[in-house]
């Protein structure tokens, strides 16, 4: 299989949830029409029953169905589609015969990522990811190489399409993922525009979206052939996730955060805002009471973006403040709370909100402050969810005495990643064996396109910067820097 990717990312907790050995055998990946190959990779991935989105769609999907499916993100509806999708690959044909639009870079890189681990049972399958913050001539060179699967985000397909780098006529299947998250962007005419051009005879259109806007619709009239509708209901029982409610004043929101925090120190923790204002307001607020706080909304730039979001991801920020918008895509493991600063008045955005915590095993925490103006918000999301909230009180909230909450790790950018041949392996290595540090001292390594993050335990980060710079990566020496907060 062709090309390394982005660091793999462990089996998902769906996937392993039904472990008893009475589990339904419809429910099995053996169940499905997979080749005994793909099913052996399937359990070395460490996925061994299917979940609720996986168990409804694939069976239809794998006859050639259209679908319309709604699945959130954790859901497991990557391999849900990437499945289908392979099953109707000829690796020995290198014509793009599938595309996967995705809204964003992130949620392209991770998608890409698990395909490439679910066709590691085919020899020689070249997934090739198509998104802005790079240079076109590079994505241009490994498409003239041949490709059979192409995952883009929809502007950066079509100006592919429009140089003729591009070319769909082989293509068998297209998947449309986080529809309605691409909508929302205003990317309707861009999927259009993409759509019209793959062959409209013997194509399977696979659409995953959370929520059905008035764009889904359109989109399945347009182009879609009779698809089959599934929907996978995102409930989450009142003892796997932990849900408490505070009314508080508007003017006390902020503070309250704070309060929040203090009194059950998570280790890691969304907050969701309704706003971009509202989460430079909270992000400037909890970095002056000491907490390592990052924004993550719509207008950072990609470099921002992927900053924010490799130091959240690896343990080196303790709260990520964001909107829905900017948030859609992320998959964080081990979530351990889930902050709902503004009450969001779409009752299903709640379900995804708090659905990011609890995740496999483990119990989550979801904490959400409430004013007036938003009880009626708050009666849709139990309507919804089929019970009443749990009220608590803001008094009740003590002050560990612990102080501001402290991330473990602490990232280090590496100049220098893929175009020059750095390996994750690589700067283990180096970290590891050159300079002497434990394994248990390395965090996540994640290698992009021409930076390498890597997260080391907080006390012997400046120390680490000091050695890479007066040292070896590879045989080469290279530039090293922390990657801060204030940044």
């Amino acid at each position: 299989m062709e090309g390394e990717g982005p660091a793999l990312p462990a089996p998902t907790p769906d996937n392993r949830r039904m472990t008893s050995t009475s589990a339904h055998s419809a429910q099995d990946f053996s169940a499905l029409a997979l080749s005994p190959a793909t099913l052996a990779n399937l359990q070395q991935l460490g996925y061994l029953h299917m979940t609720p989105i996986q168990a409804a769609s694939l069976p239809p999907a794998l006859l050639g169905n259209d679908l319309i499916a709604q699945a959130s993100t954790g859901s497991g509806k990557t391999a849900a589609f990437g499945l289908a999708l392979l099953a109707r690959l000829n690796p020995r044909c290198f014509g793009v015969q599938a595309l996967v639009l995705c809204p964003t870079r992130e949620l392209a890189d991770q998608v890409s990522a698990e395909i490439r681990r679910l066709a590691r049972s085919s020899d020689n399958v070249k997934v090739v990811t198509l998104c802005g913050g790079v240079p076109l001539r590079g994505q241009a060179q490994s498409l003239s190489h041949g490709a059979h699967i192409v995952v883009g985000t929809p502007g950066r397909v079509m100006d592919h399409l429009e140089r003729s780098y591009l070319v769909l006529d082989q293509l068998n299947t297209l998947v449309l993922d986080e529809a309605d998250r691409m909508l929302d962007m205003g990317f309707f005419d861009d999927i259009a525009t993409v759509a019209r051009q793959c062959p409209s005879k013997n194509r399977q259109t696979l659409l995953f979206s959370a929520t059905y806007p008035e764009g889904i619709a359109k989109l399945s009239q347009q182009f879609m052939k009779n698809p089959q509708q599934i929907t996978v209901q995102a409930q989450h029982s009142a003892g796997k996730i932990e849900q408490r409610w505070y009314e508080i004043k508007n003017s006390q929101r902020l503070h309250t955060v704070g309060l929040l925090l203090e009194h059950f120190r998570p280790e890691s923790s969304i907050a969701f805002c309704n706003t971009k204002q509202q989460c430079r307001d909270l992000v400037g607020v909890l970095q002056a009471q000491g907490v390592s706080a990052l924004a993550l909304y719509g207008e950072l730039e990609q470099r921002e973006r992927d900053q924010v979001l490799v130091q959240f991801a690896n343990r080196s920020c303790s709260v990520l403040v964001a909107t829905d918008v900017a948030a859609r895509g992320l998959d964080i493991a081990d979530l351990a709370a889930v902050i709902n600063v503004d009450v969001t008045p779409d009752a299903e955005i709640h379900i995804h909100r708090i659905g990011r915590t609890g995740r496999g095993d483990a119990q989550g925490l979801a904490l959400n402050l409430v004013s007036m103006d938003e009880m009626g918000s708050v009666g849709k999301i139990e309507v919804l969810q089929g019970r009443e909230s749990q009220w608590s009180l803001v008094s009740e909230l003590t002050p560990s005495g612990q102080g501001p909450l402290v991330p473990p790790m602490a990232t280090i950018q590496i100049i220098g990643g893929r175009k020059e041949k750095i390996r994750a392996g690589d700067v283990l290595g180096a970290l590891t064996g050159d300079m002497g540090y434990v394994r248990e001292q390395v965090g996540k390594i994640n290698v992009n396109e021409f930076s390498t993050y890597v997260a080391v335990a907080r006390e012997i980060a400046p120390q680490v910067v000091q050695r890479l710079n007066a040292g070896r990566v590879k045989g080469k020496s290279v530039k090293a820097r922390l990657v801060t907060d204030e940044e």
